[in-house]
């Protein structure tokens, strides 16, 4: 964490000096807004949270209830999720206090005796390390509450607006609020009161019932499965031996449990196989009681025992798979002739099932997709044009996860018999997909293509950049160098440098050159007059030597930037290669140097040799504004 560049700081560093809509801002929910969020559902919020950033956009977050969400329905956390958290600022403290997983038990009839389960085998949840960050599991209101505090301690000072319902909205495309949202108020003395805002942009993040997604014509295609679960939080005694431990029970009655442990040490929650549904069954499944769904819990735990003390929350629902077939509100006949006003995200664009662990963590990186763009398009750092990106990645990565939970739910409801292959190898085999790691996104204006991969076959064009060790050369600390990557906007530029030390005449040393002194470099082409110099480009350096063999005082200044209004240098962005983890082994980096560009998203833009300035410039000319 960097302070005091903007002056001595003795309070808590996280709390960040308000700015622009931040000084003085209203609590009434204004008439006027640059984004209206309807939501605050984990994609909601971390889109909000982005926004909260940019002290010059006004954006307001409303939600139909009249306070915090209390006892959320997602819990897990997959390690994608974690590294974005990081960004946010609360991964470690999060991390604290959830549950981790690291390993998953899997238990069959005994075939010796098929009315008991015994356990067959055990699974490591994340057997080929993919991140340095655990899978975890805590109450989708934390998560909630983390972005709620990163919000209020922003320079816009952003809350929620609690108690309004979404009605309907208009969207004429003409004026500087070409929006016009009607909501209701849902509490106090004016509820039932209409409420009008005017919006630039409005995003739907409210949820499998979004009226913001009906108000601009898409519904919901996909098919049911015909298929109910039971789930519940509780509180509980029991004989069975893993109850701390993730599980995928498949009993010789039919039934099966997907236990998952809870953060605290004592609440756990089961999903429970109710069975086959009718298709004339309208929804009676769905008054299944507690007791009932308690009941067929013991039923497929035998020869084991659940003595229930209580129950936090439970609820039944039928396995469905719908996505929308776009995430704004641009028809495709109307592509390429407008950009869209009206945005949906989470589960307003694809519902599934819960026991992937996927709805929370994909819904977030809808918003944190979204969230950078709006600003950027707002703040005038790009054109209107990076907004039709947004549907385009995010639609494909919905597809995907509809595809993958389709087998994983499939497989979790059928008797061990009938499976083709054991439901252990398939958790294992498909373990980088449900951590959040297998999204790639095509060549666009946002991500180049991969024809210098080569450089850095650690870091494929197009996915998240994945940290490595390295040691920072000012003060010689061992660091995670993807863990610098703030949710603050800005670009990631890491130059890896070629064999010569500091201060030699190098491909390194011209790159710097070039990137400080031409007038085609982005840092002078797209940053403002009176900003800092790294206030859109963060640039960092990674040697191949020792942090002992790095000359400080022979380092470019492109990697030293002076910042803030007393112009301090900035000396965190200088790094050298972890003898012990060196980073150019571990990503497959040339030794002849290289660059990588990173989205404020974490996705890895473009991988280019450190001679090819004019395709950098080029490539960030495409998609960013001349300032």
């Amino acid at each position: 964490m960097q302070f005091h560049h903007h002056g001595y700081v003795s309070t808590d560093p996280r709390i960040q000096d308000a700015a622009g809509v931040g000084i003085d801002r209203p609590d009434e929910l204004p008439e006027n807004v640059d984004v209206l969020i309807v939501g605050t559902g984990p994609a909601g919020m971390i889109t909000a949270a982005q926004l909260s950033q940019f002290p010059g956009i006004t954006t307001r977050i409303v939600e139909r209830r009249g306070e915090r969400l209390a006892i959320g329905q997602a819990d897990g956390i997959q390690a994608r999720s974690v590294e974005t958290f990081q960004a946010f600022g609360f991964a470690e403290r999060i991390i604290a206090e959830a549950y981790r997983i690291t390993e998953m038990a899997f238990w069959k009839p005994d075939p010796a005796d098929p009315t008991r389960i015994i356990r067959t085998a055990r699974a490591v949840d994340d057997p080929t390390g993919i991140s340095e960050f655990p899978h975890l599991i805590v109450n989708q209101a934390r998560v909630l509450d983390y972005f709620a505090e990163f919000m209020a301690n922003a320079p816009t000072r952003m809350k929620a607006d609690f108690g309004f319902d979404f009605r309907s909205l208009e969207s004429t495309d003409q004026g500087e609020f070409p929006v016009t949202v009607t909501l209701v108020h849902t509490t106090g003395e004016r509820a039932g009161q209409e409420r009008i805002v005017h919006a630039k942009y409005v995003v739907g993040a409210d949820g499998a019932r979004s009226a913001v997604r009906e108000s601009i014509g898409c519904t919901l295609a996909g098919d049911q499965a015909f298929h109910a679960w039971g789930v519940m939080d509780v509180l509980a005694v029991t004989d069975f031996p893993d109850i701390r431990t993730k599980c995928a029970i498949q009993s010789g009655s039919g039934g099966n449990i997907l236990h998952i442990p809870r953060e605290g040490g004592y609440l756990f929650r089961m999903y429970v196989d109710l069975g086959e549904v009718a298709p004339d069954d309208n929804g009676a499944v769905r008054k299944t009681t507690i007791e009932e769904i308690i009941a067929k819990a013991n039923e497929i735990l035998h020869p084991y025992t659940l003595d229930v003390k209580n129950v936090a929350w439970h609820s039944v629902y039928e396995v469905a798979h719908r996505l929308t077939d776009r995430f704004d509100d641009v028809p495709p006949h109307e592509i390429g002739t407008r950009t869209p006003r009206v945005f949906i995200t989470g589960d307003a664009c694809h519902t599934h099932s819960a026991k992937a662990g996927q709805g929370m963590n994909v819904s977030m990186q809808d918003g944190f997709n979204l969230g950078w763009k709006l600003a950027y398009v707002l703040d005038g750092r790009s054109p209107e044009t990076l907004l039709g990106t947004y549907s385009a990645e995010r639609q494909v990565i919905a597809k995907n996860l509809i595809d993958f939970d389709k087998e994983w739910s499939t497989l979790m409801a059928t008797k061990p018999e009938d499976l083709d292959v054991p439901l252990e190898d398939f958790y294992t085999r498909t373990a980088e997909f449900p951590a959040g790691f297998m999204t790639q996104y095509p060549p666009s204006m946002l991500v180049g293509e991969a024809t210098h991969q080569n450089l850095a076959t650690g870091f494929p064009v197009g996915k998240r950049f994945m940290s490595a060790p390295v040691v920072r050369v000012a003060d010689a600390n061992p660091v995670q160098l993807g863990h610098h990557h703030r949710a603050d906007g800005r670009w990631r530029v890491y130059a890896f440098a070629d064999a010569a030390a500091s201060g030699e005449p190098s491909a390194l040393a011209d790159w710097a050159h070039w990137l400080q002194t031409s007038p085609a470099s982005p840092l002078r082409v797209h940053t403002s007059a009176g900003s800092d110099i790294d206030s859109i480009f963060d640039v960092k350096v990674v040697y191949q030597q020792s942090h002992a063999g790095v000359d400080l005082g022979r380092v470019p200044d492109a990697f030293l930037p002076k910042t803030g209004p007393f112009e301090l240098i900035d000396y965190e962005k200088l790094y050298a290669a972890d003898p012990d983890h060196d980073i150019f082994e571990l990503r497959g980096i040339n030794r002849g140097g290289a660059v990588v560009v990173v989205r404020p998203d974490q996705y890895v833009a473009n991988v280019l040799p450190l001679t090819a300035t004019v395709e950098l410039a080029a490539f960030f000319r495409q998609m960013l504004s001349v300032r």
